[in-house]
Order: C-alpha cells, then structure tokens, then sequence
C-alpha cells in the first residue's frame, strides 16, 4: 500500500467539489476542509482508493460522501454506490447527512438505509417499486437482503467500508467478506478505520487495488482539547463515586461508558433508583427502542446515557458537555474514542474515568500511550457499612476473603457447639448428684423416721407401763 502526501487545501472547492455541493456544505456552516477531507477527497475523485485512518468526529463522512455524489449517474436505475457501517446508529446517522447534502441540492438521487430492526418487507417494497442509487447499511442485514436476492450490487462502482476496525473487532470480518465479493472487483473502494489492525491490511491487500494510506494525527488534539481527569476509587464504591462526581460537575447531557450490556442494565437501574434521568443503549435494543432513545437524548429531555463502545461508535450529538468512563476503557485507541464524544466543534469538555486497584495497568497504559499524567479529582464519599478484615494494602482477593469468613464461622459454629457439649455434660452430671444427694437424702430422712418412731413406740410402752403402775398405787391410796 503506498502512501500519498496530499498538500492539505483549504476550500471545498480547491479540492475539486461541485459547487451545488459547496453551497449545500456552507448552509451548514461547513466552510473549511478538516485534514482528512482534504487529503481523501482529492483521492477518491481521481479514482484512486483509499485507507483512511482517522477518529470518529474529524470529518470522514463527508470525505466519502462528497466524492460519493459527484459518480452518481441520476439515470441510471441500480445501486451505484454500497455503504456498510458497524452499527444502526451509524447507518442513521450516514443517511441522514446525505439526504440533508441532497435536501439542499434538490438532486433526485435515491438513498436506502438497511439495517436490523427494521421491517424487511417494506425494504424489499422500496427496492422493488423504486430505482435506489445508494445503499447504506449493517453487515447482517445487507447479507439478508443478498440471500433473499432483493438486492443487486453487480453495478456497484463505489464502495465505502465505514469504522472498518469496529466491524471487523465485533466479529463481522467473515461478513464483510461476503458483502465485498458481491461487487465488481472493477469498484472503487474506501477503507475508513481510528486504527490499523492486522484484519484491516488483510482487506487492504485482498480486495484493495494499491490503496493511498492517508493517516490523521487527530488524537494528540483531542488529548489536548478535553480536559480529563481520574476519580480513584474502589469497585465496591464507584457507584458512589460516580453519582457524588454527577452532581458536582452537572452535566448539561453526559455519556456514560460501560464494558458490557450487563453492566450498562445494571447501572441503569442503579442510577434510575437515585433520581437520574438516564437511559441506555445496547446492542440487545430493538430499533424503535434505539432511535427512541437517542432522540430523547438529542432533545435534552435525558441527562445522561449509559452505553457500550459498540453501540456509541460514530455517535456525533451536539452538546455533550461530560464523558464517565464508569469502565475503564482496556487500550489508548478506545479511550481517545470514548472522550472524542465531548468536546466536539471546538466547545468545551471534561472526560472523567473511574478507576479502582485493578485498573492500575490499564490506566498506565493510557497515560503512556497519550503522552501524559492524568489529574486526580478528589470526590468526598461516605464510607461504606460493610468492613473488610483484610489488612490495609493487602493482596488478598475478595474470594480469598469471603471463603476465610465462611471457614472462621464453621470454626465458631465448632466451638459452640463443643462447648454446648461441655455445659451439657456438666448439667447432666450435677444433676446425677443432685438426685444421688437426694437419694441419700431420703434414705437418711427414712432412717431418722424409723428411728424416732422406734423410740416413740418405746417410750409409749414404757408411758403405758408407768401409766399401770400409778394406777395400781391411786387406786391403793384411795
């Protein structure tokens, strides 16, 4: 793959665009070229393909799309032109900046986006009963539509793989694949990814004739614009820590990062529960649920949006004042992505991740990779009810910790219940004593009855003896 120094202009129309387009652009407020428009668009209007490596926000969609425009035949009935795109989101967001390009110029060029969660009857009806020039869609559904045979790309003359790095690391490499051989090798093909993985230069080299790599240095000013900060804390009070950073640095809309669809559920209830207003977006969400929630969310009428890498990738909503990194993002390319959604047109931003112990790897990595020490924010939370007998600094896992507490209690159980047994034995043998004592007891109390009812009947008898002899002597004296 060779690679091409373009001289940066700074015009749309020194690039060589049309200037219905220019003026569609400037009704916008689009007026100057970001870096990689100005060294693809050149490019891909002479034909030529190309690589692009750039970050979500610096200007790649319309470095495809003008070049895209200016090949479009209006008369010809077939798919001109294929987009793919790793996610819904970034599919909408694709069409939408096109039709508003063709809402300006008044061009009759048609647009179809495919993508999941969509109704595929009514897709077929829109390809069956109208000529569509463009396609923009998702790895799986392109693929439905290719088994179904309701789509025809043996016409395609431009293809754009869009965030090419995030479809492949989902896992729709095998897919893209598919989709690609479904079109002319004659084609001209766009490849735009934020890196350069080993997947990429394997698409490059199979289905790429000579690409022109063009790279942007974008994340060194994405670094230095947004603030950032790092909340250090622990797993078991980052939810504290979180809500407590919430309310002090009141975000006017804020994303929040989580690795994993479980852990944005999760936190959703958790947030919901203390009076946020929140909502999430995930891959599991039907389409209606997606949109819904992003227009709530475009409208201000939701504070803050909990999401996975996936489903915010390519997201470009204006006014997003705050970045939570609730996980700690694992390399530098996805934490550059995560605080690129703040700060965007040259506003203001704050990005803030929350790391506990064993994140301390990850975020050395980052500060390695971004060339700097992030600051330390100091956020007051209350000290959790729960204790942990493990020393201070140590090592011991909370599994470790959790199955020393399960075995102190078996020995306590242990103990009290030798000791029960003691006590037992001890009662029962004073109670063996106290019925021999009582024993003993009845048998001397016995003795003494018969003794004195011995001694009874021998002083009666002797009573009755002497009880005869005064008698015999009263009855003498009388």
């Amino acid at each position: 793959m060779g690679i091409k120094e373009v001289t940066p202009l700074n015009d749309f129309t020194s690039l060589g665009i049309q200037p219905k387009y220019v003026n569609a652009l400037k009704e916008q407020s689009i007026i100057e070229p970001t870096p990689i428009q100005s060294e693809t668009i050149p490019v891909l209007l002479n034909g030529e393909d190309v690589i692009g490596q750039a970050q979500t926000g610096t200007g790649k969609t319309m470095a495809f799309l003008l070049p895209m425009l200016a090949k479009i035949d209006q008369e010809k009935d077939q798919i001109q032109s294929l987009i793919v795109t790793p996610t819904r989101e970034l599919a909408i967001q694709v069409t939408a900046e096109l039709n508003q390009i063709l809402a300006a110029t008044e061009e009759d060029i048609n647009v179809l986006a495919v993508y999941g969660g969509q109704d595929v009857e009514k897709q077929i009806k829109r390809l069956k009963n109208k000529a569509i020039h463009i396609v923009i869609g998702t790895p799986g559904r392109l693929l439905d539509h290719i088994r179904r045979e309701t789509v025809d790309f043996s016409n395609v003359s431009f293809l754009v793989l869009d965030e090419a790095d995030q479809m492949l690391h989902i896992g729709f490499f095998d897919e893209v694949e598919s989709i690609i051989r479904e079109t002319p090798f004659t084609r001209q093909t766009a490849l735009f990814s934020a890196t350069m993985s080993k997947d990429i230069r394997k698409i490059g080299k199979r289905y790429m004739n000579q690409p022109h790599n063009v790279q942007i240095r974008e994340k060194e000013k994405i670094v230095q614009e947004i603030q950032q900060e790092v909340v250090e804390t622990t797993d078991r009070q980052k939810l504290d820590a979180l809500s407590q950073t919430i309310h002090d640095v009141q975000p006017f809309l804020g994303i929040i990062f989580c690795r994993t669809k479980r852990r944005v559920s999760k936190l959703l209830g958790d947030l919901k529960a203390r009076g946020f207003l929140v909502d999430e977006l995930h891959g599991d969400l039907s389409q209606a649920k997606r949109e819904n929630v992003m227009k709530k969310f475009r409208d201000a009428k939701l504070q803050l949006l909990i999401a996975t890498d996936v489903a915010a990738r390519g997201l470009d909503v204006e006014g997003v004042t705050h970045v939570f990194n609730y996980d700690i993002p694992q390399d530098v390319e996805s934490y550059i992505h995560r605080i690129g959604r703040t700060g965007r047109a040259g506003k203001d931003g704050l990005a803030i991740t929350f790391v506990a112990l064993k994140d301390k790897q990850d975020l050395d990595t980052i500060e390695k990779g971004i060339g700097r020490s992030l600051p330390r924010r100091e956020v007051e939370v209350a000290p959790t009810n729960v204790t942990s007998h493990a020393p201070k600094g140590s090592n011991e896992s909370a599994k470790d910790r959790r199955e020393k507490k399960i075995q102190a209690n078996k020995d306590r159980k242990a103990r009290t219940s030798r000791g029960g047994r003691a006590r037992t034995d001890e009662t029962n043998g004073s109670s063996r004593s106290r019925r021999s004592g009582s024993r003993r007891n009845d048998e001397s109390t016995s003795s003494s009855r018969g003794s004195r009812r011995g001694s009874s009947e021998r002083s009666n008898s002797g009573n009755k003896r002497n009880s005869g002899g005064r008698s015999t002597s009263s009855r003498r004296g009388r």
